[in-house]
């Protein structure tokens, strides 16, 4: 299965705290952001003893898009900072002697590398089998492993991880998937490859109930967030908590969080506007490893319109002033049927800076001379389709991976209250949270009709005190005056993570 991550480039390092606490059935990853790079370089490990609770580095960088934990690995243990990553299923990490993190004149492995020469407990256990490519050709291949995973004061001692021995990606991740959806299948066309992942080791040592999460982005300028293995948290989110199906893959095997989107609406000051699209209902994939959200190019573009983003072939995305993140319209999300759960997304999660330093401006066309920021919707020609990071800091989500069901519910964004409850056991459903009732109804769309706009001019007029220009000519700029944008192409089923810039 295809999947597309894209990241906003050379933007500032941040990093926080994570606070790893085990028990009780739950097992929670604690963010917290502070905002240079420089303090991100002071950090070291931070131990904060705390009722069975541990502190330590975690990052939301947006540089590379997505959020990273601090863990180590082997013994003893190695630093590195991987990317969390609910679109995939297997750790794997760069080795210190691949040539991505030798590389003179760049960043190299910035993140950490691994030696498995230096850790004590290593053992290769899949000679030559760890194997990902990526749609734009480029790979990581390499060994599978076991040695010692530890995050926080959680420590896994016979983790299966992938050694990226050959790989042009310059830092590894933390998959967190359906383990069928691990490299290792790919490799071997078979299910009876499949090992024990992360949340699947969690259960098999006691440390949770069942195999389930929850994810907590919180919002794009905020200072904590969280993901909990094993319960959910009900202060973390607004209304209702609903529990809508996962998409089967194929006949009976599920792989990816692939739901039914069956509706997205656009709001403003001005009016409101339902956007329609030939492939309504439209399947989506709940993917914490892809930074933009991709819809169909029929159903984008609306949207495109809506605020008045204009496609930039040069970015190859949609550009739009950045003082539309000020506006006070919002485009709202339907799953699951007329009576499943609509979640809010404002223009303040959506509108993107391109650069860590000063903003690129348009140099002509109606917004000219105002700065370029990035629109956090793209398009896509075929499914599945992927809800990123500028879906999800909107959207408090359960993945109930023994279920097969997704819970979904509208952020309480800066929420300072917890309230944590585990999954009592294993198949157990998702706790306070109820079916959307017409599932089983949802069919194809008969039409497609061209919206009113009504929303538009909302949009626009909403962002600032002067009236903003219409659509227009593709924005222009000078070379000169461009920092890196990336863009990021992934292969979901297998993994995340590969950046190259314009």
């Amino acid at each position: 299965m295809k999947g597309r991550h894209a990241a906003v480039a050379a933007g500032a390092m941040l990093a926080g705290a994570v606070q790893a606490s085990a028990g009780n059935g739950v097992v929670q990853w604690d963010i917290q952001r502070t905002q240079r790079q420089e303090e991100f370089k002071r950090l070291s490990r931070r131990l904060g003893k705390r009722a069975n609770t541990v502190q330590e580095i975690i990052t939301n960088e947006q540089a590379r898009g997505g959020y990273f934990a601090t863990c180590k690995l082997g013994t003893p243990g190695q630093d590195l900072t991987l990317q969390l990553d609910t679109g995939s299923s297997d750790i794997w990490v760069p080795d210190s002697a691949a040539e991505v993190c030798r590389q003179a004149g760049s960043e190299g492995c910035a993140l950490g590398t691994f030696n498995p020469d230096q850790s004590t407990s290593f053992k290769v256990v899949g000679k030559g089998e760890f194997d990902i490519e990526y749609v734009d050709g480029s790979s990581s291949t390499g060994d599978y492993f076991t040695d010692v995973f530890e995050i926080g004061d959680i420590s896994l001692q016979n983790m299966t991880m992938g050694l990226g021995l050959r790989t042009d990606i310059a830092y590894g991740l933390v998959g967190v998937g359906y383990a069928v959806n691990e490299a290792i299948v790919g490799t071997t066309k078979s299910l009876d490859s499949v090992y024990p992942n992360l949340p699947v080791s969690m259960v098999n040592e006691g440390m949770i109930n069942t195999v389930a999460y929850s994810l907590w982005l919180n919002d794009l300028d905020a200072s904590s967030g969280s993901i909990l293995f094993g319960g959910i948290d009900t202060k973390k989110y607004e209304g209702n908590l609903t529990r809508i199906d996962i998409y089967p893959t194929q006949p009976d095997v599920f792989s990816a969080f692939m739901v039914a989107l069956t509706s997205l609406e656009a709001n403003s000051p001005s009016g409101q506007d339902t956007l329609t699209s030939q492939a309504f209902p439209i399947p989506v994939v709940l993917d914490s490893g892809t930074t933009l959200s991709y819809l169909p190019t029929d159903l984008a573009q609306q949207a495109w319109k809506e605020v008045g983003a204009i496609y930039s072939a040069q970015v190859g995305a949609a550009v739009i002033p950045c003082n539309m993140q000020n506006s006070q319209g919002y485009f709202s999300f339907g799953f699951a049927g007329p009576n499943g759960p609509q979640i809010k997304v404002g223009m303040d999660e959506l509108v993107l800076d391109l650069t860590d330093g000063q903003a690129p401006t348009f140099l002509s066309g109606p917004y000219k001379g105002q700065d370029v920021c990035q629109f956090g919707v793209h398009n896509f020609s075929s499914s599945p389709y992927l809800l990123g990071d500028t879906f999800l800091r909107s959207a408090y989500v359960v993945y109930d991976l023994v279920n097969n069901q997704v819970g979904i519910a509208a952020t309480d964004f800066n929420s300072t209250e917890s309230n944590v409850v585990p999954f009592p056991s294993m198949s157990a459903p998702i706790p306070s949270a109820t079916v959307a009732p017409d599932q089983t109804e949802v069919t194809r769309v008969a039409s497609v009709t061209e919206p009113a706009y009504a929303a538009s001019q909302g949009f626009t007029q909403s962002a600032s005190s002067k009236k903003n220009a219409g659509p227009g000519m593709p924005v222009a700029w000078g070379t000169g005056q461009m920092l890196v944008v990336g863009v990021t192409t992934v292969l979901t089923a297998l993994g995340s993570g590969l950046f190259f810039a314009f």
